[in-house]
């Protein structure tokens, strides 16, 4: 008798040496004795994994061991929890249009998620079979959009607009997907008045880091609702956002005010944006063009007025761009447009640079994707480096940002940016409940550095720009929070949280406790 429980014993300590020593290439091979439903949607294609293995940026490269190419939201259930079975589970990136810049939506050795692969109609974690998009109007005109994860802001939009509403809140570049951006905050000139997209989500269908199927909302689940919102991946898969819709706007008036006063120029940002919802702006947005950039973007002017602006960026080195944009029905035009012109009056731009422009809704916010189409795919950029930096800066401190980042790095340094953007929003529209992080005032910047490598420069450059930029922030205590983050020290992305690192530390425990999901973030693996 004794000697048998010695041999159990031994069987035991040598079961558990087994998970002790078992290396992360074994545990993947365990992934082949997954279920055959399971295992057959793993690609191994070196094609397929060549595509995983990077990202927008082109910055930073990880091969995956395996590919997964789910078509249903059961699939996604079943590999986070088939992961979690495992002695020693594999890592797992979700994966949209792979438009991160920092390797953000990838893992190495780990699975990538490939959100895109699931179909236009798939089944429920039920196996009910569920549309893309479900459009819903309530009594007295209150609509919503259920939109999967997966599927991107453009696509709905064509099913909105057919109905004549959109979701209150986009980005400026729609050809990404919902779930993506709802990660990390979606954010525009627009936000000052409706906030980030994730201010704009009523619910959510989250598949946790545990394989569990969650509905949640601000009342329903709250602590994983808030937590996925702008939590950059860490707890959760999103498989369904229900969206607010209001009534599209036909037409507007679009406005470019050029100064070369940046005190003047944000001092007017910040008066158009406190204004109440009746008279202010519906868009304001901000655009740094500088003499080195190798061809600033003129796209917005005519092209009798483009030596002018050229001059004008030639003589003083660098000129600030205030957009403004105001809405308006087949109603409303006149009446809209009078608004334009007393808030107008009220700025103090250089009189004659000021270009006005009468456009439709859809070739506003289709702008972005327009100019790519135009300027970076025939010239081959959109397959470049793209070292962008992007950065939430105080309002008190946005003149010593200016004279210290944009007069005294980028302009003194001989590489050309590419477009900066730089505009502010209002603490007040964002939930301290969310993940998300904001400078600690009422009013803030997005200062946007989207930067792209062509063949005159190389990508070291322009980090070395970027650390410089970050350096200079801290060195002169400029309290910045940076926006699409990464390739940080675990230390930095506790500095980085601040006050939230504790709870966003004790949600990760809870919905994803073996650390399974969004490695390519580094924040706990």
């Amino acid at each position: 008798m004794a000697s048998n429980v010695v041999f159990s014993n031994i069987v035991v300590v040598l079961w558990l040496c087994s998970i002790l020593v078992m290396t992360p290439a074994e545990s993947r091979r365990r992934a082949l004795e997954a279920p055959q439903e399971l295992a057959q949607k793993f690609s191994r294609n070196p094609e397929t994994l060549s595509l995983a293995s990077t990202d927008y940026g082109h910055i930073v490269y990880k091969t995956p061991w395996a590919v997964f190419e789910p078509s249903s939201i059961v699939d996604i259930a079943t590999l986070i929890s088939f992961s979690n079975s495992l002695p020693i589970p594999f890592t797992i990136a979700t994966r949209g249009r792979g438009h991160s810049v920092l390797g953000q939506t990838m893992t190495r050795d780990g699975v990538v998620l490939n959100m895109t692969h699931l179909n236009d109609h798939f089944t429920d974690i039920n196996n009910a079979s569920v549309s893309a998009f479900s459009i819903t109007c309530l009594p007295l005109g209150f609509c919503y959009a259920d939109a999967g994860g997966e599927q991107l802001w453009t696509d709905l939009l064509s099913v909105t607009l057919k109905l004549g509403l959109t979701p209150h809140a986009l980005t400026n570049y729609l050809y990404l997907t919902i779930g993506g951006t709802i990660s990390n905050a979606g954010i525009s000139g627009r936000t000052f008045r409706v906030g980030p997209q994730i201010s704009n989500v009523l619910e959510l269908d989250v598949i946790t880091g545990k394989g569990e199927f969650v509905t949640c909302s601000p009342l329903i689940n709250s602590e994983l609702f808030y937590a996925v919102l702008g939590g950059l991946g860490q707890f959760g898969v999103i498989t369904r956002a229900r969206i607010p819709l209001g009534p599209a706007p036909k037409r507007l008036f679009w406005l470019h005010l050029l100064y070369t006063n940046f005190t003047t120029f944000s001092r007017d940002q910040e008066y158009l944006i406190s204004l109440n919802d009746t008279i202010a702006p519906d868009f304001v947005d901000g655009q740094v063009l500088l003499s080195n950039q190798d061809q600033p973007d003129l796209s917005s002017y005519s092209t009798s007025d483009q030596p002018r602006v050229t001059s004008l960026i030639k003589q003083y080195g660098i000129v600030y761009v205030l957009e403004l944009v105001k809405y308006y029905d087949n109603n409303s035009q006149s009446r809209v447009e009078q608004e334009v012109e007393n808030l107008v009056k009220g700025l103090n731009f250089l009189p004659k640079f000021r270009f006005k422009k009468n456009a439709s809704y859809e070739e506003f916010i289709d702008r972005v994707h327009a100019a790519e189409l135009y300027a970076l795919r025939p010239r081959g950029l959109w397959d470049v480096p793209h070292p962008w930096l992007n950065m939430f800066v105080p309002s008190s401190r946005i003149v010593d940002f200016n004279e210290g980042v944009f007069k005294g790095i980028i302009l003194k340094q001989n590489i050309s940016p590419g477009t900066c953007l730089v505009y502010p929003m209002k603490r007040n529209k964002w939930d301290g409940r969310m993940s998300a992080v904001i400078p600690d005032e009422d009013v803030f910047y997005s200062v946007n550095l989207f930067h792209y490598v062509s063949a005159s420069y190389n990508v070291k450059d322009y980090e070395a720009q970027n650390q410089k930029i970050l350096e200079f922030c801290k060195d002169a205590g400029i309290k910045i929070k940076e926006y699409l983050a990464g390739n940080k020290t675990h230390q930095q992305w506790v500095e980085h949280f601040g006050s939230k690192w504790k709870l966003f530390e004790e949600r990760k425990l809870e919905f994803d406790p073996k650390r399974i999901l969004s490695p390519g973030q580094g924040i706990f693996q």
